[in-house]
Formats: C-alpha cells, structure tokens, sequence
C-alpha cells in the first residue's frame, strides 16, 4: 500500500480510501450481510488501507454502526475515519442540513455509532442554503477545537460556494477545510473546470467518489445490453446517465488499454485518477473480497503518458455536468 498525505496537512492516508456507502440494507444492491461488510473492512485494512469514508446518512446510521463494529479490534491510532453530515436524519424541523443545532447534534451520534471519542475527518455532505457558511464553519471549528474532529472537509459544491468558504475561514481565522470529495472519474470530469481547479491552487486534497462510474467503468455493462438484474445499473437511473456514446467511447478506450497491458478495465481507470496530480485518494466501494484486491491492485498499473491521453480524449470536461 502507498500512501500520501491529506492535501497540505501532514495526515498519511492510503492511495485508496474504502467508501462505506454500500454497507447497510437501503437498496436492494448494498451488502445487506452485515458480517460479509465487516470482514471486507478487516480484509482492507490488512491489505493496508487505513482510510475510512462513510457518513450519518448511508442508511440512515447503518453503514456508521457497522463501521464501527468493524474497526472496534483495529489500532485506532493508524485509523483514518472521515464521515459525513447534511442529510435528513429525521423528520421535523432541524433534521437535517448545517446549522449549529444539527452539526452538534450529529457528531455526538455518529461517535457513538462509531465507537470512538473523535472523527478525523468531518465533511459536510453537501451546501446547505439555508444557513449562513460562518454558522457552519464556526460549529466545525468548535468541533476541532474541542477535539472531536481532527480535520474538516466537504463534498460536491460549485467552485464559488468552496472558495467562499475557503475565504470566511481564512478572515475569520476558523479551521480550513483539508479536502474535497467530488464526483470524478474518465467519464464524470465535469470537476475538472470547476472544483478541482480551486483544490490544485489552494492545497486541498481530492478524494473522488464514483471512481469507477457506480460500475460502468469496470466493463460490465454493453452499449447495446440491457444492465443484469440486481446491478446498480439495473436499479439507478444515476448509473443508467452514463450510458451515453461520449462515455461508451471512453469505455472502449479503458478496454483497449486493459487489453495492452493486461490489466482489468476497473484498474485502468482507477491508475487514471491515481496518476493526476491533484487526486489524494480514490474512493472505492467494492462489494466483495475479489472486486477490493483486484482495485487494490490498481495501485501497481502504470499508464504511458499516451494511453492517459486514449482514455481522456473522447471526453469533453464541461461544467455543469449535463
């Protein structure tokens, strides 16, 4: 396993970060065996990833709880456990979103389901439009003051709403955001002339999700296919949007370099992201003991400068995504 640090800050975390969203019984396609998930995280963290994502909402708790049971025997001073907060917890007046009052009150209960007395990553799931970022910023602040969060992050935004907060942090002297989660991989690139430009200028370390498209960069999906009962394909309309011919030209591109180099379509887009710069960490979220070795072994898969470019040529980067 290699490893890198968080952006600017001085936190190592593993090349690949193990999404958590699929533990839990939500939707028909998660790993609803709750032993099977946490025998994926053990079997992950032998493999030497030390990178954790997950949030309050997957589940409604669930992923956070299993989480937790999971990483109750591991050494939790090598653990790098990131979850998440704006989602509806609950019905009824502050719920959900980031005011002060929800903040406060959704890190006590994901602490609780994770067992554990601090997050070392917090990230705000989304931008809440209904309370002002100094609010948020200042609840987040506490947190880390306080010493139940070790780092502050966030997730999918426009370049404006990041650099606004960025900026209220600096002039306001509250903790910085460290990182951004946005969606990216050879087919989602929308980032590329929104997020991502302000993340490279400002030191702010990139932890995609979707990496491999829900599934449709790992090759199992055909052009002209309906997707197979019981994949992501079948059951998300999100997954089913990549179906589009600029997309199933990247694919065909990702299948010819697999080709050359013997590798699987999964790990080529995954070396992809790895080899940009501005990537920290990609968030995987493999669903078996298989699908985790074989995105771990991404991490040895080279791309030549020329097949970097086969697989980004079809692709326009455009912001927003369409």
């Amino acid at each position: 396993m290699a490893y890198t640090k968080l952006g600017d800050t001085g936190l190592d975390v593993s090349r690949l970060c193990l999404g958590c969203m699929n533990f839990g019984s939500e939707r028909s396609w998660m790993m609803n065996d709750r032993d099977a998930s946490v025998d994926l995280v053990h079997e992950a963290l032998d493999l030497g990833i030390n990178f954790l994502d997950t949030a309050n909402v997957y589940s409604t708790g669930e992923s956070e709880d299993i989480v937790g049971d999971a990483v109750a025997s591991a050494n939790r001073d090598e653990l790098v456990l990131a979850t998440k907060v704006f989602g509806e917890m609950r019905d009824g007046p502050n719920g959900s979103g980031l005011s002060r009052k929800h903040i406060l009150d959704q890190v006590e209960a994901s602490l609780d389901r994770l067992g554990t007395d601090y997050i070392d990553l917090y990230q705000i799931h989304r931008w809440d439009d209904d309370t002002p970022i100094e609010e948020t910023l200042a609840a987040l602040d506490h947190l880390v003051e306080t010493g139940r969060v070790r780092y502050i992050g966030a997730s999918t935004m426009t370049a404006y709403q990041f650099t606004k907060a960025l900026y209220t942090s600096d002039i306001e002297d509250y903790s910085r955001f460290a990182c951004m989660q946005p969606e990216y991989s050879a087919v989602a690139r929308y980032e590329e002339p929104n997020l991502l430009e302000v993340c490279e200028e400002e030191g702010i370390g990139v932890i995609p999700w979707s990496p491999l498209a829900g599934g449709f960069l790992t090759g199992k999906y055909e052009r002209d296919a309906e997707p197979t009962d019981g994949t992501r394909g079948a059951a998300s309309e999100s997954v089913r949007g990549y179906f589009t011919e600029e997309n199933w030209a990247v694919l065909d591109a990702v299948r010819s370099v697999a080709a050359e180099i013997d590798a699987t379509p999964a790990q080529v887009a995954l070396a992809w992201l790895l080899q940009r710069d501005v990537v920290t960490a990609p968030i995987i979220g493999p669903r078996s003991s298989e699908h985790l070795r074989e995105n771990v072994a991404a991490l040895s898969v080279e791309l030549t400068p020329d097949q970097v470019g086969q697989i980004a040529e079809p692709k326009t980067p455009r912001y927003p995504s369409p």
